[in-house]
Protein backbone atom coordinates (compact mmCIF):
# COMPACT_ATOMS: atom_id res chain seq x y z
CA UNK A 1 0.00 0.00 0.00
CA UNK A 2 2.85 2.39 0.86
CA UNK A 3 4.56 1.70 -2.46
CA UNK A 4 1.32 2.19 -4.40
CA UNK A 5 0.56 5.48 -2.71
CA UNK A 6 4.05 6.95 -2.78
CA UNK A 7 4.39 9.99 -5.03
CA UNK A 8 7.97 11.21 -4.44
CA UNK A 9 11.32 9.40 -4.36
CA UNK A 10 14.95 10.34 -3.69
CA UNK A 11 17.70 8.09 -5.09
CA UNK A 12 21.20 9.09 -3.98
CA UNK A 13 22.94 6.86 -6.54
CA UNK A 14 21.13 6.15 -9.79
CA UNK A 15 23.12 2.91 -10.21
CA UNK A 16 21.97 1.48 -6.87
CA UNK A 17 18.72 0.26 -8.42
CA UNK A 18 17.37 -0.20 -11.94
CA UNK A 19 14.78 2.26 -13.24
CA UNK A 20 12.57 -0.68 -14.21
CA UNK A 21 12.53 -1.93 -10.62
CA UNK A 22 11.71 1.54 -9.33
CA UNK A 23 8.70 2.12 -11.57
CA UNK A 24 7.42 -1.40 -10.95
CA UNK A 25 7.44 -0.87 -7.19
CA UNK A 26 6.32 2.78 -7.26
CA UNK A 27 3.97 3.11 -10.24
CA UNK A 28 2.42 6.43 -9.19
CA UNK A 29 5.46 8.63 -8.70
CA UNK A 30 5.00 12.32 -9.39
CA UNK A 31 8.43 13.60 -8.29
CA UNK A 32 11.86 11.94 -8.61
CA UNK A 33 15.26 13.17 -7.44
CA UNK A 34 18.31 11.40 -8.90
CA UNK A 35 22.03 11.77 -8.25
CA UNK A 36 24.53 10.40 -10.75
CA UNK A 37 28.30 10.74 -10.72
CA UNK A 38 30.41 10.60 -7.55
CA UNK A 39 30.93 14.00 -5.89
CA UNK A 40 34.62 14.03 -6.82
CA UNK A 41 33.45 14.59 -10.40
CA UNK A 42 33.26 18.24 -9.30
CA UNK A 43 37.08 18.16 -9.08
CA UNK A 44 37.58 16.51 -12.50
CA UNK A 45 38.49 13.17 -10.92
CA UNK A 46 35.79 11.29 -12.85
CA UNK A 47 36.67 10.96 -16.57
CA UNK A 48 34.35 12.24 -19.31
CA UNK A 49 31.82 9.71 -20.65
CA UNK A 50 31.79 7.82 -17.34
CA UNK A 51 28.03 7.36 -17.46
CA UNK A 52 25.03 8.60 -15.45
CA UNK A 53 22.71 9.17 -18.43
CA UNK A 54 19.12 9.93 -17.46
CA UNK A 55 17.65 8.61 -20.72
CA UNK A 56 16.99 5.01 -19.52
CA UNK A 57 15.13 6.43 -16.54
CA UNK A 58 12.88 8.55 -18.72
CA UNK A 59 12.03 5.59 -20.95
CA UNK A 60 11.33 3.33 -17.97
CA UNK A 61 9.10 5.86 -16.22
CA UNK A 62 7.19 6.70 -19.39
CA UNK A 63 6.43 3.03 -20.04
CA UNK A 64 4.48 2.75 -16.78
CA UNK A 65 3.60 6.20 -15.50
CA UNK A 66 2.85 9.18 -17.76
CA UNK A 67 1.96 11.31 -14.73
CA UNK A 68 5.47 12.41 -13.73
CA UNK A 69 5.45 16.09 -12.79
CA UNK A 70 8.88 16.87 -11.29
CA UNK A 71 12.44 15.75 -12.03
CA UNK A 72 15.48 16.91 -10.05
CA UNK A 73 18.91 15.78 -11.22
CA UNK A 74 22.45 16.28 -9.92
CA UNK A 75 25.68 15.25 -11.70
CA UNK A 76 23.67 13.52 -14.42
CA UNK A 77 24.09 13.46 -18.20
CA UNK A 78 21.04 15.08 -19.78
CA UNK A 79 20.81 15.32 -23.58
CA UNK A 80 18.48 17.41 -25.69
CA UNK A 81 16.81 14.13 -26.65
CA UNK A 82 16.10 13.45 -22.99
CA UNK A 83 14.56 16.89 -22.55
CA UNK A 84 12.43 16.41 -25.65
CA UNK A 85 11.15 13.06 -24.37
CA UNK A 86 10.36 14.61 -20.99
CA UNK A 87 8.17 17.18 -22.68
CA UNK A 88 6.60 14.57 -24.97
CA UNK A 89 5.86 11.72 -22.54
CA UNK A 90 4.61 13.65 -19.50
CA UNK A 91 1.77 16.08 -20.25
CA UNK A 92 1.58 17.32 -16.64
CA UNK A 93 5.32 17.88 -16.27
CA UNK A 94 5.96 21.21 -14.56
CA UNK A 95 9.26 21.26 -12.61
CA UNK A 96 12.81 20.63 -13.86
CA UNK A 97 15.88 21.19 -11.67
CA UNK A 98 19.36 20.46 -13.06
CA UNK A 99 22.46 20.89 -10.89
CA UNK A 100 26.00 20.16 -12.11
CA UNK A 101 24.59 18.34 -15.14
CA UNK A 102 25.97 18.19 -18.69
CA UNK A 103 25.20 17.06 -22.22
CA UNK A 104 22.40 19.41 -23.23
CA UNK A 105 22.10 22.71 -25.04
CA UNK A 106 19.78 25.68 -25.08
CA UNK A 107 17.90 23.84 -27.86
CA UNK A 108 16.73 21.42 -25.18
CA UNK A 109 15.67 24.30 -22.96
CA UNK A 110 13.67 25.71 -25.87
CA UNK A 111 11.77 22.43 -26.12
CA UNK A 112 10.97 22.44 -22.41
CA UNK A 113 9.85 26.07 -22.60
CA UNK A 114 7.60 25.55 -25.61
CA UNK A 115 6.02 22.18 -24.79
CA UNK A 116 5.66 22.09 -20.99
CA UNK A 117 2.62 24.34 -20.88
CA UNK A 118 2.22 24.31 -17.09
CA UNK A 119 5.87 24.86 -16.16
CA UNK A 120 6.29 26.21 -12.64
CA UNK A 121 10.03 25.67 -12.13
CA UNK A 122 13.09 25.74 -14.37
CA UNK A 123 16.20 25.70 -12.19
CA UNK A 124 19.62 25.54 -13.89
CA UNK A 125 22.44 25.52 -11.34
CA UNK A 126 26.14 25.24 -12.28
CA UNK A 127 25.56 23.12 -15.39
CA UNK A 128 27.88 22.61 -18.36
CA UNK A 129 25.53 23.76 -21.13
CA UNK A 130 26.13 24.16 -24.85
CA UNK A 131 24.92 27.75 -24.90
CA UNK A 132 23.68 28.62 -28.38
CA UNK A 133 22.12 31.95 -27.51
CA UNK A 134 19.29 33.42 -25.50
CA UNK A 135 16.57 32.73 -28.07
CA UNK A 136 15.13 29.92 -25.92
CA UNK A 137 13.32 32.47 -23.77
CA UNK A 138 11.24 33.34 -26.85
CA UNK A 139 9.87 29.80 -26.80
CA UNK A 140 7.68 30.24 -23.75
CA UNK A 141 4.17 30.62 -25.18
CA UNK A 142 2.46 33.95 -24.61
CA UNK A 143 -0.10 32.05 -22.54
CA UNK A 144 2.56 30.90 -20.03
CA UNK A 145 1.85 32.51 -16.66
CA UNK A 146 2.61 29.65 -14.27
CA UNK A 147 6.31 30.08 -13.47
CA UNK A 148 7.13 30.26 -9.78
CA UNK A 149 10.91 29.77 -10.08
CA UNK A 150 13.27 30.60 -12.97
CA UNK A 151 17.05 30.28 -12.70
CA UNK A 152 19.34 30.65 -15.73
CA UNK A 153 22.34 32.14 -13.90
CA UNK A 154 24.77 29.56 -15.32
CA UNK A 155 24.16 30.58 -18.95
CA UNK A 156 26.69 32.90 -20.56
CA UNK A 157 24.95 34.27 -23.63
CA UNK A 158 22.91 37.42 -24.03
CA UNK A 159 19.26 36.73 -23.33
CA UNK A 160 16.35 38.00 -25.35
CA UNK A 161 15.45 40.59 -22.78
CA UNK A 162 12.12 41.59 -24.31
CA UNK A 163 10.97 37.96 -24.06
CA UNK A 164 12.23 37.76 -20.47
CA UNK A 165 10.44 40.97 -19.53
CA UNK A 166 7.13 39.74 -20.97
CA UNK A 167 7.50 36.39 -19.22
CA UNK A 168 8.19 37.99 -15.84
CA UNK A 169 5.25 40.36 -16.28
CA UNK A 170 2.86 37.48 -17.07
CA UNK A 171 3.94 35.23 -14.20
CA UNK A 172 2.29 36.95 -11.24
CA UNK A 173 3.17 34.00 -8.98
CA UNK A 174 6.90 34.24 -9.73
CA UNK A 175 8.76 34.04 -6.42
CA UNK A 176 12.34 33.18 -7.42
CA UNK A 177 14.26 34.76 -10.32
CA UNK A 178 17.99 34.24 -10.87
CA UNK A 179 19.51 36.10 -13.81
CA UNK A 180 22.80 35.65 -15.64
CA UNK A 181 25.61 38.18 -15.78
CA UNK A 182 24.40 39.71 -19.06
CA UNK A 183 21.34 41.31 -17.47
CA UNK A 184 22.31 44.88 -16.64
CA UNK A 185 21.52 46.90 -13.56
CA UNK A 186 19.37 49.26 -15.62
CA UNK A 187 17.33 46.36 -17.04
CA UNK A 188 16.87 44.92 -13.57
CA UNK A 189 15.68 48.21 -12.16
CA UNK A 190 13.53 49.60 -14.98
CA UNK A 191 11.99 46.49 -16.48
CA UNK A 192 12.06 43.55 -14.06
CA UNK A 193 11.78 44.58 -10.42
CA UNK A 194 8.90 46.93 -11.14
CA UNK A 195 7.01 44.05 -12.74
CA UNK A 196 7.78 41.49 -10.01
CA UNK A 197 7.61 43.16 -6.59
CA UNK A 198 6.31 39.86 -5.20
CA UNK A 199 9.73 38.15 -5.47
CA UNK A 200 11.08 36.39 -2.39
CA UNK A 201 14.39 35.41 -4.06
CA UNK A 202 16.44 37.41 -6.55
CA UNK A 203 19.70 36.63 -8.30
CA UNK A 204 20.87 39.87 -9.87
CA UNK A 205 22.83 40.07 -13.08
CA UNK A 206 25.80 42.38 -13.40
CA UNK A 207 25.74 44.98 -10.64
CA UNK A 208 28.31 47.43 -11.92
CA UNK A 209 26.72 49.46 -14.71
CA UNK A 210 27.17 53.22 -14.35
CA UNK A 211 23.93 54.83 -13.21
CA UNK A 212 22.82 58.43 -13.09
CA UNK A 213 21.52 59.85 -9.81
CA UNK A 214 17.92 59.48 -10.96
CA UNK A 215 18.48 55.87 -12.01
CA UNK A 216 20.04 55.00 -8.67
CA UNK A 217 17.07 56.53 -6.88
CA UNK A 218 14.71 54.46 -9.02
CA UNK A 219 16.73 51.31 -8.29
CA UNK A 220 16.49 52.04 -4.57
CA UNK A 221 12.74 52.50 -4.87
CA UNK A 222 12.35 49.30 -6.87
CA UNK A 223 14.13 47.28 -4.19
CA UNK A 224 12.18 49.01 -1.45
CA UNK A 225 8.94 47.90 -3.12
CA UNK A 226 10.05 44.24 -2.97
CA UNK A 227 8.84 43.85 0.59
CA UNK A 228 8.83 40.04 0.52
CA UNK A 229 12.45 39.65 -0.60
CA UNK A 230 14.31 37.20 1.64
CA UNK A 231 17.20 35.89 -0.51
CA UNK A 232 19.71 37.83 -2.64
CA UNK A 233 22.42 36.38 -4.90
CA UNK A 234 24.15 37.11 -8.21
CA UNK A 235 26.17 40.33 -8.07
CA UNK A 236 28.50 39.01 -10.79
CA UNK A 237 30.32 42.31 -11.09
CA UNK A 238 29.63 44.60 -8.20
CA UNK A 239 30.12 48.33 -7.75
CA UNK A 240 30.15 49.52 -4.15
CA UNK A 241 28.48 52.75 -5.31
CA UNK A 242 25.20 50.93 -5.85
CA UNK A 243 25.16 48.48 -2.94
CA UNK A 244 23.25 51.00 -0.75
CA UNK A 245 20.27 50.44 -3.05
CA UNK A 246 19.63 47.10 -1.35
CA UNK A 247 19.92 48.41 2.21
CA UNK A 248 16.15 48.87 2.40
CA UNK A 249 15.52 45.11 2.03
CA UNK A 250 18.38 43.93 4.24
CA UNK A 251 16.33 43.86 7.43
CA UNK A 252 14.21 40.99 6.08
CA UNK A 253 16.99 38.99 4.40
CA UNK A 254 17.72 35.46 5.61
CA UNK A 255 20.26 34.47 2.91
CA UNK A 256 22.94 36.55 1.18
CA UNK A 257 24.99 34.85 -1.52
CA UNK A 258 28.02 36.90 -2.56
CA UNK A 259 30.04 33.92 -3.78
CA UNK A 260 30.69 35.67 -7.13
CA UNK A 261 31.27 39.17 -5.75
CA UNK A 262 34.76 40.30 -4.78
CA UNK A 263 33.58 42.41 -1.86
CA UNK A 264 36.05 44.14 0.41
CA UNK A 265 35.65 43.98 4.18
CA UNK A 266 34.18 47.46 4.47
CA UNK A 267 31.63 46.78 1.72
CA UNK A 268 30.42 43.64 3.44
CA UNK A 269 30.43 45.40 6.79
CA UNK A 270 28.12 48.18 5.62
CA UNK A 271 25.71 45.56 4.30
CA UNK A 272 25.53 43.09 7.17
CA UNK A 273 24.97 45.69 9.86
CA UNK A 274 21.56 46.04 8.21
CA UNK A 275 20.90 42.25 8.25
CA UNK A 276 19.99 41.29 11.83
CA UNK A 277 17.95 38.25 10.74
CA UNK A 278 20.51 36.73 8.38
CA UNK A 279 20.69 32.93 8.67
CA UNK A 280 22.94 32.03 5.72
CA UNK A 281 25.94 33.88 4.24
CA UNK A 282 28.17 32.91 1.31
CA UNK A 283 31.16 35.15 0.52
CA UNK A 284 34.57 35.17 -1.14
CA UNK A 285 37.69 35.39 1.00
CA UNK A 286 38.27 38.94 -0.24
CA UNK A 287 36.15 40.06 2.73
CA UNK A 288 39.12 39.07 4.95
CA UNK A 289 38.97 38.52 8.70
CA UNK A 290 37.75 42.05 9.32
CA UNK A 291 34.64 41.45 7.24
CA UNK A 292 33.86 38.27 9.16
CA UNK A 293 34.33 40.12 12.44
CA UNK A 294 31.59 42.53 11.40
CA UNK A 295 29.35 39.58 10.52
CA UNK A 296 29.92 38.09 13.97
CA UNK A 297 28.80 41.27 15.70
CA UNK A 298 25.83 41.94 13.41
CA UNK A 299 24.29 38.55 12.54
CA UNK A 300 23.88 36.82 15.87
CA UNK A 301 21.54 34.10 14.59
CA UNK A 302 23.71 33.03 11.64
CA UNK A 303 23.33 29.29 10.95
CA UNK A 304 25.44 28.79 7.82
CA UNK A 305 28.71 30.36 6.64
CA UNK A 306 30.54 29.51 3.42
CA UNK A 307 33.78 31.27 2.52
CA UNK A 308 35.10 30.49 -0.98
CA UNK A 309 38.50 31.37 -2.48
CA UNK A 310 38.50 34.23 -4.97
CA UNK A 311 41.71 32.76 -6.39
CA UNK A 312 41.86 28.95 -5.96
CA UNK A 313 45.57 29.03 -6.84
CA UNK A 314 46.19 30.86 -3.59
CA UNK A 315 48.17 33.66 -5.26
CA UNK A 316 45.63 36.48 -5.00
CA UNK A 317 45.56 39.33 -2.53
CA UNK A 318 43.29 39.18 0.48
CA UNK A 319 42.30 36.07 2.35
CA UNK A 320 40.87 34.82 5.62
CA UNK A 321 42.74 33.16 8.47
CA UNK A 322 41.94 31.47 11.77
CA UNK A 323 40.98 34.86 13.21
CA UNK A 324 37.92 35.11 10.99
CA UNK A 325 36.40 31.77 11.90
CA UNK A 326 37.11 32.28 15.60
CA UNK A 327 35.32 35.64 15.47
CA UNK A 328 32.32 34.03 13.79
CA UNK A 329 32.17 31.28 16.41
CA UNK A 330 32.20 33.80 19.26
CA UNK A 331 29.42 35.93 17.80
CA UNK A 332 27.26 33.24 16.18
CA UNK A 333 26.73 30.41 18.69
CA UNK A 334 23.84 28.87 16.68
CA UNK A 335 26.10 28.07 13.73
CA UNK A 336 25.34 24.68 12.15
CA UNK A 337 27.14 24.69 8.79
CA UNK A 338 30.67 25.89 8.00
CA UNK A 339 32.59 25.69 4.71
CA UNK A 340 35.84 27.61 5.12
CA UNK A 341 38.62 28.00 2.56
CA UNK A 342 41.75 29.52 4.09
CA UNK A 343 45.54 29.51 3.75
CA UNK A 344 46.43 28.92 7.39
CA UNK A 345 44.83 27.47 10.51
CA UNK A 346 45.67 26.49 14.08
CA UNK A 347 44.50 23.75 16.40
CA UNK A 348 43.64 26.31 19.05
CA UNK A 349 41.33 28.17 16.66
CA UNK A 350 39.32 25.09 15.72
CA UNK A 351 39.14 23.97 19.35
CA UNK A 352 37.61 27.37 20.10
CA UNK A 353 35.11 26.96 17.25
CA UNK A 354 34.11 23.52 18.54
CA UNK A 355 33.57 24.86 22.05
CA UNK A 356 31.61 27.91 20.90
CA UNK A 357 29.43 26.14 18.31
CA UNK A 358 28.44 22.70 19.65
CA UNK A 359 25.39 22.54 17.33
CA UNK A 360 27.54 22.18 14.18
CA UNK A 361 26.23 19.47 11.84
CA UNK A 362 28.48 20.26 8.86
CA UNK A 363 32.13 21.28 9.15
CA UNK A 364 34.20 21.52 5.98
CA UNK A 365 37.65 23.04 6.44
CA UNK A 366 39.72 23.50 3.27
CA UNK A 367 43.29 24.71 3.87
CA UNK A 368 44.61 25.67 0.44
CA UNK A 369 47.87 23.82 1.07
CA UNK A 370 46.25 20.50 2.06
CA UNK A 371 49.20 19.15 4.07
CA UNK A 372 49.89 22.33 6.00
CA UNK A 373 50.40 21.96 9.78
CA UNK A 374 49.30 24.32 12.53
CA UNK A 375 51.03 27.47 11.27
CA UNK A 376 52.02 28.59 14.77
CA UNK A 377 53.21 25.33 16.38
CA UNK A 378 54.07 23.35 13.24
CA UNK A 379 52.19 20.38 14.72
CA UNK A 380 49.60 18.19 12.94
CA UNK A 381 46.00 19.39 12.96
CA UNK A 382 44.77 16.28 14.79
CA UNK A 383 43.58 18.07 17.92
CA UNK A 384 41.47 20.47 15.86
CA UNK A 385 39.31 17.73 14.40
CA UNK A 386 39.38 15.80 17.65
CA UNK A 387 37.73 18.81 19.29
CA UNK A 388 35.12 19.07 16.52
CA UNK A 389 33.95 15.45 16.83
CA UNK A 390 34.18 15.49 20.63
CA UNK A 391 32.11 18.66 21.11
CA UNK A 392 29.73 18.58 18.13
CA UNK A 393 27.66 15.49 18.91
CA UNK A 394 25.31 15.93 15.95
CA UNK A 395 28.03 16.29 13.31
CA UNK A 396 26.84 14.68 10.05
CA UNK A 397 29.32 15.88 7.43
CA UNK A 398 33.04 16.51 7.78
CA UNK A 399 35.80 17.48 5.36
CA UNK A 400 39.36 17.09 6.64
CA UNK A 401 42.26 19.37 5.75
CA UNK A 402 45.80 20.06 6.89
CA UNK A 403 48.58 17.75 8.07
CA UNK A 404 46.72 14.87 9.74
CA UNK A 405 47.98 11.62 11.26
CA UNK A 406 46.10 8.48 12.25
CA UNK A 407 45.27 10.25 15.51
CA UNK A 408 42.56 12.23 13.73
CA UNK A 409 40.89 9.03 12.56
CA UNK A 410 41.16 7.54 16.03
CA UNK A 411 39.23 10.56 17.32
CA UNK A 412 36.62 10.09 14.60
CA UNK A 413 36.18 6.44 15.46
CA UNK A 414 35.71 7.25 19.15
CA UNK A 415 33.46 10.29 18.96
CA UNK A 416 31.86 10.79 15.50
CA UNK A 417 28.87 8.54 16.13
CA UNK A 418 26.45 10.49 13.93
CA UNK A 419 28.84 11.16 11.04
CA UNK A 420 27.30 10.31 7.66
CA UNK A 421 29.61 11.85 5.04
CA UNK A 422 33.39 12.18 5.27
CA UNK A 423 35.79 13.68 2.72
CA UNK A 424 39.49 12.94 3.18
CA UNK A 425 42.43 14.32 1.18
CA UNK A 426 46.17 14.01 1.83
CA UNK A 427 45.56 12.61 5.33
CA UNK A 428 46.54 9.72 7.57
CA UNK A 429 49.73 7.82 8.34
CA UNK A 430 48.86 4.16 7.78
CA UNK A 431 46.04 1.67 7.25
CA UNK A 432 45.10 2.03 10.89
CA UNK A 433 43.59 5.45 10.20
CA UNK A 434 40.89 4.09 7.89
CA UNK A 435 40.41 1.08 10.15
CA UNK A 436 39.63 3.35 13.12
CA UNK A 437 37.07 5.11 10.97
CA UNK A 438 35.27 2.06 9.60
CA UNK A 439 35.17 0.34 12.97
CA UNK A 440 33.93 3.33 14.91
CA UNK A 441 31.46 5.42 12.85
CA UNK A 442 28.21 3.41 12.73
CA UNK A 443 26.19 5.90 10.64
CA UNK A 444 28.79 6.53 7.92
CA UNK A 445 27.13 6.46 4.49
CA UNK A 446 29.54 8.19 2.09
CA UNK A 447 33.32 8.02 2.33
CA UNK A 448 35.51 9.92 -0.16
CA UNK A 449 39.29 9.53 0.03
CA UNK A 450 42.04 10.86 -2.23
CA UNK A 451 45.83 11.02 -2.05
CA UNK A 452 46.08 9.13 1.23
CA UNK A 453 48.25 6.14 2.29
CA UNK A 454 45.44 3.64 2.85
CA UNK A 455 45.89 0.24 1.20
CA UNK A 456 44.31 -3.20 1.03
CA UNK A 457 44.26 -3.83 4.78
CA UNK A 458 42.34 -0.59 5.25
CA UNK A 459 39.96 -1.33 2.38
CA UNK A 460 39.17 -4.85 3.57
CA UNK A 461 38.61 -3.77 7.16
CA UNK A 462 35.23 -2.46 6.04
CA UNK A 463 33.77 -5.72 4.74
CA UNK A 464 31.02 -5.68 7.34
CA UNK A 465 30.29 -1.98 6.76
CA UNK A 466 30.04 -1.37 3.02
CA UNK A 467 26.61 -2.96 2.62
CA UNK A 468 25.13 -0.30 4.91
CA UNK A 469 26.97 2.53 3.13
CA UNK A 470 25.92 4.29 -0.04
CA UNK A 471 29.38 4.54 -1.58
CA UNK A 472 33.16 4.55 -1.17
CA UNK A 473 35.53 6.48 -3.43
CA UNK A 474 39.31 6.04 -3.25
CA UNK A 475 41.80 7.63 -5.65
CA UNK A 476 45.60 7.93 -5.52
CA UNK A 477 45.75 5.65 -2.48
CA UNK A 478 47.67 2.36 -2.01
CA UNK A 479 44.88 -0.04 -2.94
CA UNK A 480 45.82 -2.92 -5.27
CA UNK A 481 43.91 -4.97 -7.81
CA UNK A 482 44.22 -8.01 -5.55
CA UNK A 483 42.57 -6.18 -2.67
CA UNK A 484 39.74 -5.02 -4.91
CA UNK A 485 39.21 -8.56 -6.20
CA UNK A 486 38.94 -9.86 -2.64
CA UNK A 487 36.39 -7.17 -1.82
CA UNK A 488 34.32 -8.04 -4.91
CA UNK A 489 34.46 -11.76 -4.11
CA UNK A 490 33.50 -11.34 -0.46
CA UNK A 491 30.77 -8.76 -1.12
CA UNK A 492 28.89 -9.77 -4.30
CA UNK A 493 26.06 -7.33 -3.53
CA UNK A 494 28.47 -4.45 -4.14
CA UNK A 495 29.59 -3.03 -7.45
CA UNK A 496 33.38 -2.74 -7.25
CA UNK A 497 34.44 -0.51 -10.13
CA UNK A 498 37.99 0.32 -11.17
CA UNK A 499 38.63 3.32 -13.39
CA UNK A 500 41.65 2.80 -15.63
CA UNK A 501 42.09 5.80 -17.88
CA UNK A 502 45.15 4.77 -19.91
CA UNK A 503 47.23 1.71 -20.71
CA UNK A 504 50.17 3.04 -18.72
CA UNK A 505 48.22 2.69 -15.45
CA UNK A 506 49.83 0.25 -13.04
CA UNK A 507 48.31 -3.24 -13.41
CA UNK A 508 48.75 -3.83 -9.68
CA UNK A 509 48.00 -0.50 -8.00
CA UNK A 510 44.48 0.83 -8.53
CA UNK A 511 44.37 4.54 -9.30
CA UNK A 512 40.61 5.05 -8.84
CA UNK A 513 38.11 2.83 -7.05
CA UNK A 514 34.36 3.35 -6.73
CA UNK A 515 32.35 0.97 -4.58
CA UNK A 516 28.61 1.14 -4.05
CA UNK A 517 25.78 -1.10 -3.00
CA UNK A 518 23.31 -2.07 -5.70
CA UNK A 519 20.22 -4.19 -6.25
CA UNK A 520 20.77 -4.66 -9.97
CA UNK A 521 24.33 -5.94 -10.42
CA UNK A 522 26.99 -4.55 -12.74
CA UNK A 523 25.82 -1.63 -14.83
CA UNK A 524 25.35 -2.20 -18.54
CA UNK A 525 26.51 1.23 -19.71
CA UNK A 526 30.06 1.16 -18.30
CA UNK A 527 32.61 2.61 -20.76
CA UNK A 528 35.77 0.72 -21.69
CA UNK A 529 37.88 2.33 -18.98
CA UNK A 530 35.54 1.17 -16.18
CA UNK A 531 36.06 -2.42 -15.02
CA UNK A 532 33.50 -4.05 -12.73
CA UNK A 533 35.13 -6.83 -10.71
Amino acid sequence: AEAWGRTSLFIGNMYSVSPEAVVKRFPRLRSITLKGKPRFADFNLVPPNWGADVLPWIHAIASVNPMLEELRLKRVVVTDESLELLAHFFPNFHALSLTSCEGFSTNGLAIIASKCRNLTELDLQENDIDDRGGYWLNCFPESCSTLVSLNFACLNSEVNFDALERLVARCRCLKSLKLNKNVTLEQLQQRLLVKAPQLTELGTGSYSQELKTRQFSELETAFNNCRDLRILSGFWEVSSLYLPAIYSVCANLTFLNFSYATLQSWELGKLVINCPHLLRLWVLDTVEDKGLETVSSSCKDLRELRVFPADPSGQGQGYVTEKGIVAISKGCPNLKYVLYFCRQMTNTAIVTVAQNCPMLTHFRLCIMDPRRPDHLTNEPMDEAFGAIVRNCKNLQRLSLSGWLTDKTFEYLGRFAKNLQTLSVAFAGSSDRGMQYLLNGCPKLRKLEIRDSPFGDAALLSGLDRYESMRSLWMSACNVTLNGCNILAREMPQLNVEIIKENDEDDDIRVEKLYVYRTLCGARTDAPGFVYTL
